[in-house]
C-alpha cells in the first residue's frame, strides 16, 4: 500500500536498502546501538530515505535502549504528515516501550525542521512524559539527517496539572 518507489530508484534498489536496514537492526538488536548516533541515522535513512511522501515513524526502545520495534505510524503528502499523539502513545503502550526515537522524512531532501516539526515534537514529549516514556531524539531524514538532540532542539516535557 505504501511503497517506497521514487523516480530515480528502482524497486531492486529499494529492496537492497530495506535489507540493509534489517541487517543493521539484526546485528545490533541487543547491543545498545541506538545510543550510537551514526548507526541510528543509517538505520533510519535506509528505512525512510526512499519514500516520495512524508512518513512519520517511531523506534520503540526498552530500558536499555534496545530496539523493541520500528513502526511507521503516519503517511502523508509530499510535504506534510498528520501526526496524532494519541496514536503514538497507543503504540508505545502496546510495545511496553520505555523510550522512543521519533523520526520522519522530508522528501524534498531539506532536513531543516519546520515550525510544525518543532510543535509536534513538543506535544509528543509532553504526552509521552505523562506516561514516563523518554523521547531520546527526533530525527529528520533528508539528503542529510538532522537530530533534534544534537542541535539542542529537543524540548523538555512541560506538563501542567491543575
Amino acid at each position: 500500500m505504501h511503497t517506497k518507489t521514487t523516480n530515480t530508484w528502482s524497486q531492486t534498489a529499494m529492496q537492497i536498502l530495506e535489507t540493509a536496514a534489517n541487517i543493521i537492526a539484526e546485528k545490533y538488536l541487543h547491543e545498545d546501538v541506538f545510543c550510537n548516533s551514526q548507526a541510528t541515522k543509517d538505520f533510519l535513512r535506509f528505512k525512510l530515505g526512499g519514500y516520495e511522501r512524508e512518513v512519520f515513524a517511531v523506534m520503540l526502545l526498552n530500558n536499555q535502549h534496545e530496539l523493541i520495534e520500528y513502526k511507521e505510524l503516519f503517511y502523508g503528502t509530499i510535504d506534510a504528515a498528520a501526526v496524532y499523539p494519541r496514536e503514538v502513545v497507543k503504540a508505545v503502550l502496546a510495545a511496553n516501550a520505555a523510550a522512543v526515537i521519533l523520526t520522519h522524512n522530508h522528501p524534498s531532501g531539506v532536513s531543516e525542521p519546520s515550525q510544525a516539526d518543532k510543535a509536534i515534537t513538543q506535544r509528543l514529549v509532553n504526552a509521552l512524559g505523562l506516561i514516563d516514556v523518554r523521547v531520546l531524539d527526533h530525527l529528520i531524514i533528508g539528503k542529510t539527517t538532522m537530530s533534534f538532540a544534537e542541535n539542542n532542539l529537543l524540548p523538555v516535557a512541560s506538563t501542567i496539572i491543575n
